[in-house]
């Protein structure tokens, strides 16, 4: 007997991981569905007792409870009386205490704040209680460029590499350009800062027209090594600025500075993101007709710096009147990640449309980083990033219940660590970032 089961039993062992492998994948792939909810897709009609069901981290149906069939393995979710919509996306934060360049110069486009963000920082749960899924982490705006922005997923991680989103995974694309004009790039003037709004467009100009030239030697090497220019990291960056495969995200506040941003791309032909626009009213149909949007802020209380004075609740419904593609941001700690929604409110308050506030909040600003085929609405096959709300979003009184990323739920009010972020105070958002105690400009 024993001599029985010493011979077969590497075969049964061998059977027994060959029949639980496929149990173990089978429970991994298991669907997730909802019922019940009032869903918000974004870019259809909101459904009553919508079904939505998700697996491996996609969305694989949407729709109502009598177009949907639920899988008869799946884990049914009852959310009746609840809201379901996508995570928000917030196109300009800095969240995760990173920084960008430094007093050196006043062009950083070789700087990449991926190397400086902290992947546990608090201000990821933050984030996470207001809805917010997928952001933007930019440097600061003391530089005309002060480096290269990171696209993430707020999703717990260990290092900033788990929480990356690729805008363009072939070209290893990852983030934009964080650009700027007005003010805080000016400084006080004095090597190497410009001290004068022309200087600072003059400087911009110089350093895309060197990227030009850098690229004309690469072309003419035609592959040789020997006659290759020196590797140049600064212009490698600007090439990419000026091929379209890297978004400028460009801080700008006033009309004329507005106009200025929008007068660089033209000349050299790169994609932008306008960035605040604070007297984006006064300059709406010119917004509009270049055909580049605006992320837009809005704020509850005066204060802050003088070219944002004009600042008014007002600039979405113009920007929406005069045609132009808008969203908004929090650029936290301006607006705290945990009140996001509210800016749609404003907005609304001040005669926006109620769909363009949800786009506004979500597939706008998707667009912005190029990451609309995976974020920023519940379409069939995009990421299962979505937020389970209490009442309408726009309601003071509507609270964050969850926030799924990719098929996995990041923060639940119902647990008392998770609900401390949402409701906590100076212990929660102090050290969130450096932002505050940026005296190189920081928004």
């Amino acid at each position: 007997m024993n001599n029985y089961c010493s011979l077969y039993s590497p075969l049964l062992l061998v059977l027994f991981f060959t029949l639980a492998l496929p149990v173990q994948s089978e429970a991994q792939d298991r669907p997730i569905v909802f019922t019940g909810a009032d869903i918000i897709s974004v870019t259809g009609d909101p459904i009553s007792n919508g079904v939505l069901v998700i697996q491996d981290g996609k969305i694989s149906a949407v729709g109502s409870a009598s177009s949907v069939a639920i899988p008869r393995n799946a884990q049914t979710i009852d959310v009746a009386g609840q809201v379901i919509m996508p995570g928000l996306v917030d196109s300009h934060s800095h969240i995760g205490e990173g920084d960008g360049g430094d007093r050196s110069s006043a062009l950083h486009p070789d700087v990449r704040i991926m190397d400086t963000i902290n992947p546990t920082s608090d201000s990821f749960k933050r984030a996470l209680s207001g809805g917010i899924t997928t952001v933007n982490i930019m440097p600061g705006s003391g530089h005309l460029m002060s480096g290269q922005t990171v696209y993430v997923k707020t999703k717990e991680a260990n290092t900033i590499e788990d929480m990356l989103v690729y805008s363009d995974e072939e070209n290893n694309i990852y983030g934009g350009l964080k650009m700027a004009n007005g003010t805080n790039s000016i400084r006080s003037g004095g090597s190497p800062f410009p001290g004068t709004r022309a200087r600072s467009a003059a400087l911009v100009r110089n350093v895309y027209i060197k990227a030009r030239e850098y690229r004309s030697k690469v072309e003419a090497a035609d592959g040789n090594p020997d006659e290759m220019p020196s590797r140049d990291l600064q212009m490698e960056t600007l090439l990419e600025v000026l091929d379209g495969k890297r978004i400028v995200h460009n801080h700008t506040h006033r009309h004329d500075d507005i106009l200025t941003a929008i007068r660089l791309a033209d000349e050299f032909g790169y994609r932008l993101v306008l960035h605040h626009v604070s007297e984006g009213g006064e300059v709406a149909n010119e917004i509009a007709e270049s055909g580049y949007p605006a992320s837009i802020i809005v704020l509850d209380s005066p204060g802050g710096k003088h070219e944002a004075v004009n600042i008014d609740y007002e600039v979405g419904r113009e920007l929406e009147e005069a045609g132009a593609d808008f969203a908004y941001h929090t650029d936290d700690p301006i607006t705290d990640s945990r009140l996001f929604l509210r800016s749609g409110g404003f907005g609304i308050r001040a005669g926006m449309s109620r769909q363009k506030a949800l786009e506004a909040l979500t597939i706008a600003n998707a667009r912005m980083m190029d990451l609309d085929h995976r974020v920023g609405s519940l379409e069939e096959g995009k990421d299962a990033d979505f937020i389970i709300l209490n009442g309408d979003p726009f309601s003071v009184y509507t609270q964050v219940q969850q926030t799924w990323i990719d098929g996995r739920k990041e923060w639940d009010r119902s647990d008392p660590e998770d609900k401390k972020y949402g409701v906590g105070g100076e212990d929660v958002f102090s050290g969130s970032n450096n932002h505050v105690h940026d005296h190189s400009g920081g928004n």
